[in-house]
């Protein structure tokens, strides 16, 4: 015999999940969760009605970010990376972040976000520009500067600057000592 299943309070799961989630539209969080609010030195409730460029060091990662995620979301319906984001006290940390469209032909309409800080396996220890957390979060996914360099509308040769200053700062001899200083793995 069936046992029935109990009813399923999701506004619960939701709220208590332990990885921040929100519902946004157009990159304004509509609801967020007490993680993602925790995660980011926020009260989950001051987050709805934010737009998600609060999250972001600068307004041009913001900007370079959707403008990267559109064509992705568009192929696959999801997307995932990993990057740094900034807390509400100025603190930068490298975060996991996944995302569903809800309608397919709307990339950047209402979808389902989650956030996993990953600052623990990861720690941002050296002063970064702008450029230099987009070029080292691609770096991280295994890309190549020729791809980068397309991804992010460079040439190769600046990305290989770029590359070149963060091997500088993270005292890296090579681009995979690098890539495993950027994922927090020491050698």
């Amino acid at each position: 015999m069936t046992r029935p299943l109990p009813d399923i309070d999701y506004e619960t799961i939701f709220m208590e999940a332990p990885v921040g989630m929100c519902v946004s539209d157009n990159r304004v969080i509509l609801s967020a969760n007490r993680a993602l609010g925790a995660m980011f030195g926020y009260h989950h409730q001051e987050l709805a009605g934010k737009s998600f460029s609060i999250l972001y060091p600068t307004q041009d990662e913001f900007k370079r970010t959707g403008d990267r995620i559109i064509p992705i979301m568009n192929a696959k319906g999801r997307y995932s990376d990993e990057r740094i984001m900034l807390r509400t006290d100025g603190e930068l940390f490298w975060c996991h972040v996944t995302g569903h469209a809800l309608d397919p032909h709307a990339p950047l309409g209402r979808g389902i976000w989650t956030f996993e800080d990953v600052s623990e396996k990861r720690p941002v220890t050296a002063q970064l520009t702008a450029r230099e957390r987009e070029i080292a979060a691609l770096l991280v996914e295994g890309k190549t500067s020729k791809v980068i360099a397309r991804d992010v509308n460079l040439s190769p040769r600046t990305v290989e600057m770029h590359r070149a200053r963060l091997m500088k700062k993270f005292s890296a001899a090579t681009s995979s000592e690098l890539v495993h200083k950027l994922v927090g793995a020491h050698r």
